[in-house]
């Protein structure tokens, strides 16, 4: 390193973001991720062993990727390279191979090659390091906010682990944000800065677990909000709201506003009010709630109150779901509006939702009745000579594909379970059933 390096690196380390100077060197200044890096786990004992293998980090952005992939460049004793997908090509992803290849025929020593957002490389630069990584030239830590059975090429993914990165939760938001504010070594402690306590909430709560968006916050409080007569800089409610750009809602995840939120925005669905129900819906994207939570609640809702009054609902709500899970926000507001709306202002039945517990009730509290002789399994050997099968009427054999025939045990003959409204298509139904049933449509 010449002198010019040298000073850039100081530098750097003192100027970069605070999300970057904070970034943990080893395990055990990591925070969250427990279910991957705790002291029991596979990941864990690799890294203070120096037995990575190949493996792809998976999750939304500020949970730990790069900080993963930095701990272990700082725990190995591996060469240790890295590349961003966004900006290297072909000709940098030789040079590593290359410098692979030296290593390990002239001094046997392994090379980590780390590629951040892989999902950008294509096809065919994904192709270029498959043999090298089947070959042990590089061990490749790949990280991506993109599903990797999507995005990544198959052949990698069966040679590589997968471990999904999470969302911090609150507390661990809230011991980044205390880091930042008083660790005078890698954090903002010079500025003699404090956090109040409701600031501390709404930040750790709003960053949707976004370490690095919380951390953005603080230092942008820090630095805009000048000193107070104590020779202190305070941060407060009304400073964290402004340096996240949002404002406060009152919203706890985990209080009661939530349940009455949710409880609020599937009332609406419900009952047919599609601008009460887009509302709720704005009030959870805005307090951070989880998309795929919400989406769930459409689902349920699509096929407990709408049924078969309109059967697309259900198609709809599940689509929706899918997409936003491949989407993510901000576009995934749009699909979740399109689900609400559809729910909403559909036709309404809970005669599917009557039907299954009025049917497990039944099966819960009376006798389980025998099935009738004609619906049994005739088609093992022997089973003629008990009767199975024996008089049983193939509907499709018959107009409208339809034959009188006792299907329910004798106990509950003429017992009715399923019954359709006269709403949207539950009224094509049981025009249906009556039809061919020879009865009045009348």
């Amino acid at each position: 390193m010449d002198l010019f390096d040298y000073v850039r690196e100081n530098t750097m380390k003192s100027e970069s973001p605070l999300a970057s100077r904070l970034r943990p060197t080893t395990l055990d200044e990591v925070v969250g991720q427990r279910h991957i890096i705790g002291e029991d786990k596979l990941l864990y004992r690799a890294i203070k062993a120096d037995k990575i293998s190949s493996v792809i980090f998976y999750g939304p952005p500020g949970t730990g990727k790069t900080t993963l992939a930095k701990v272990i460049a700082n725990s190995t004793s591996s060469e240790f390279c890295q590349l961003n997908a966004t900006a290297s090509g072909k000709k940098d992803m030789e040079e590593v191979i290359q410098k692979a290849k030296d290593n390990r025929g002239m001094y046997a020593k392994k090379t980590i090659l780390f590629v951040d957002e892989i999902h950008r490389f294509n096809k065919s630069q994904q192709d270029y390091l498959l043999p090298f990584v089947e070959d042990g030239t590089i061990v490749l830590i790949g990280a991506t906010t993109e599903n990797p059975y999507f995005e990544v090429n198959g052949a990698l993914i069966s040679r590589s682990i997968i471990f999904e990165l999470k969302p911090l939760d609150k507390d661990d938001i809230k011991i980044l944000l205390k880091r930042a504010v008083y660790d005078k070594e890698k954090g903002m402690g010079s500025y003699n800065a404090q956090i109040e306590e409701d600031a501390l909430e709404f930040l750790s709560d709003i960053a949707n677990g976004d370490a690095r968006n919380a951390l953005n916050a603080i230092e942008l409080g820090i630095l805009t909000t000048k000193k107070a007569e104590d020779g202190k800089i305070h941060i407060t409610l009304s400073v964290a709201q402004e340096c996240i750009q949002k404002r406060v809602v009152k919203y706890d995840k985990t209080g009661d506003n939530h349940y009455d939120t949710i409880s609020a925005f599937i009332k609406s669905m419900r009952g047919s009010d599609p601008d009460a129900a887009v509302y709720y819906l704005a009030r959870m994207l805005y307090a951070g709630e989880d998309i795929k939570f919400i989406a769930r609640r459409i689902v349920i809702c699509a096929s407990e109150d709408v049924g078969n009054a309109d059967p697309m609902a259900l198609t709809v709500a599940v689509s929706a779901f899918e997409a936003v899970e491949r989407l993510g926000m901000p576009e995934a507001r749009i699909i979740l509006s399109q689900a609400v709306t559809y729910v909403a202002t559909a036709p309404k039945s809970n005669a599917a939702y009557n039907a299954i517990n009025m049917a497990l009730d039944t099966v819960k509290n009376e006798k389980t009745g025998a099935i009738p002789s004609p619906l049994r399994d005739a088609h093992y050997k022997g089973a003629a000579k008990l009767g199975h099968g024996e008089g049983y009427l193939y509907a499709h054999d018959y107009p409208n594909h339809y034959v009188k025939q006792q299907y329910l045990p004798d106990e509950l003959v003429d017992v009715k379970f399923y019954v359709p409204t006269n709403l949207g298509y539950e009224d094509k139904i049981g025009e249906h059933m009556r039809k061919i049933k020879g009865q009045s449509t009348n």
